[in-house]
């Protein structure tokens, strides 16, 4: 998720059990956790890789992404409570001071605007009260690929995800189901085109 393993590089097990001081039995299992997490690739007589992703597969991922989260935004703002909206207001704390902390170690600040980003979207996906929906998203949104977004973020783009969070919660509290579902698709969007930009520049 941090980028030290880039993708479609091999991950020998050998290697990384000396890197950590181990037995390669635990790093076996964690490459067998990794892929079940959409993470790594094993395949027969080429070992462990780090899963690529292609163009047509993050606008998949992405498109499904942003109508199921658009649709928790709309269902948030027709059934939300006070608590739901604190919630959301807590999360949009943390990641504003994550925005506003000084530059030091990219690595800590992506870490702490992805924590704080999955706190609020896990509110807002709280307050739509549909229990199916949050067990589909679960299975759809790709953290990996969420993460790998916020470190190819610009800062300018960084603010904008900041103001899309607090338009968001603004029309879930004025409970305006149709407004809040369609800024939470723009912001969703937002991240694929960031990831889109990514890989097309590698490609190239």
């Amino acid at each position: 998720m941090e980028g030290r393993y880039e993708p479609g590089a091999r991950l020998v097990e050998q290697r990384i059990a000396e890197q950590f001081a181990l037995s390669r039995t635990p790093v076996r299992e964690a490459l067998r956790t990794l892929e079940a997490e959409g993470l790594v690739l094993i395949e027969p007589n080429r070992g462990a890789t780090v899963r690529s992703l292609g163009v047509e597969e993050v606008v998949d991922l992405y498109g499904l992404r942003a109508r199921l989260e658009g649709y928790a935004a709309e269902l948030a703002a027709e059934r939300h409570d006070d608590a739901d909206l604190a919630a959301i207001d807590a999360g949009i704390a943390d990641f504003g001071a994550a925005v506003e902390a000084e530059p030091g170690d990219t690595v800590e600040q992506t870490r702490a605007l992805d924590a704080a980003n999955r706190r609020i979207h896990g509110a807002v996906v709280a307050a739509a009260r549909h229990r199916q929906l949050d067990q589909l998203l679960a299975r759809t949104v790709d953290a990996a690929l969420v993460f790998r977004s916020f470190r190819a973020f610009r800062p300018e783009q960084t603010r904008q995800s900041h103001e899309f969070h607090q338009l968001v919660r603004a029309a879930v509290a004025a409970r305006e189901p149709a407004r809040a579902g369609a800024l939470m698709v723009e912001h969703i969007l937002q991240g694929r085109d960031v990831l889109l930009e990514g890989l097309r520049s590698a490609q190239a």
